[in-house]
């Protein structure tokens, strides 16, 4: 998350010591919760053609800010909401891919910031679907903003989002989910946050299987004064986070933020040329690692 000055905040609800039972029914539609405005929120939240990746994968977010669908045959996985008005953006884009948004089933979440889950709430409370995230990640979710041993936590009360404390699973490090014929596993990589997950599975067309993988953020920033080194254990942490990037199964890498995995120039090229699928690079992970790594360790050395 880029650190932003916020003016409006997206209004607050109470949260909960422990998940609260399941609504009764679900609204007849879906209504966000108020909007978020920030420096950059207008350019992320622009609208982008909602398009298949491959298979069963498909990519239904904004300009800036990725929400990845995975179409199952009992249902659907819907990855990152991200701002509070891109939930009725991101609804549009599954419905124009001929699905229903109340089909999801799961709502997956990368790490606990508000542009990449301010909508999970009204998402959540649209589709009922339960909600998935890491153990720090599920606190930061129930809080309705980061933790206080988040590197951006106090940047400004921006950080906060809508609580989510409505069927919240707390997922486990290399715990694998099913929804029917869909096996999703969480891979936590904390850094950019305390609770920061990457997510694999595989997409297939035909008897051609891809390993897909949507890769959290990887940048070491944070409000003025913090210092990853001085806190204890972080930037080891870090390392060993990128050294998992770097191995996961990746045919197809997609991110938090589209730019970071190069997704404009991807879908041009897509468009243009009849040759080798752009999106398909089995290097791409371990590419993103090696220069995730090496601005983490320029942070530390200007830490001193």
């Amino acid at each position: 998350m880029s650190r932003v000055s916020v003016i409006v905040l997206a209004a607050l609800v109470s949260s909960a010591q422990a998940p609260v039972p399941r609504q009764q029914s679900a609204p007849a539609t879906l209504r966000p919760d108020p909007a978020i405005v920030c420096d950059a929120c207008a350019e992320w939240n622009a609208e982008r053609p909602p398009f298949k990746v491959f298979g069963n994968t498909y990519f239904v977010g904004s300009l800036g800010l990725s929400s990845v669908l995975i179409a199952g045959n009992q249902g659907l996985i819907l990855i990152d909401v991200a701002l509070p008005q891109s939930a009725p953006l991101i609804d549009a884009n599954i419905t124009a891919l001929g699905f229903r948004t109340t089909d999801i089933k799961l709502i997956l979440t990368s790490h606990a910031h508000f542009d990449h889950v301010g909508g999970v709430h009204s998402m959540q409370r649209f589709t009922q679907a339960t909600v998935g995230a890491s153990a720090r990640t599920a606190e930061a979710l129930k809080l309705g903003h980061p933790t206080g041993d988040d590197p951006q936590f106090g940047t400004d009360p921006g950080v906060s989002f809508p609580p989510v404390t409505s069927d919240l699973r707390v997922v486990k490090d290399g715990e694998t989910l099913h929804i029917g014929n869909i096996a999703i596993t969480a891979h936590y990589t904390p850094g950019h946050t305390p609770g920061a997950t990457s997510w694999t599975w595989k997409s297939c067309e035909g008897t051609r299987c891809l390993a897909m993988a949507y890769v959290d953020s990887l940048t070491a920033v944070s409000n003025d004064g913090f210092k990853f080194t001085a806190q204890p254990g972080l930037v080891d942490s870090f390392r060993k986070s990128l050294r998992t990037v770097s191995t996961l199964p990746c045919d197809v890498l997609l991110t938090t933020h589209p730019s970071a995995s190069g997704m404009d120039d991807k879908v041009k090229h897509r468009a243009q040329a009849a040759g080798a699928d752009p999106f398909v690079n089995a290097g791409a992970c371990k590419a993103l690692s090696e220069t995730s790594l090496a601005a983490l360790e320029k942070r530390v050395k200007q830490e001193g």
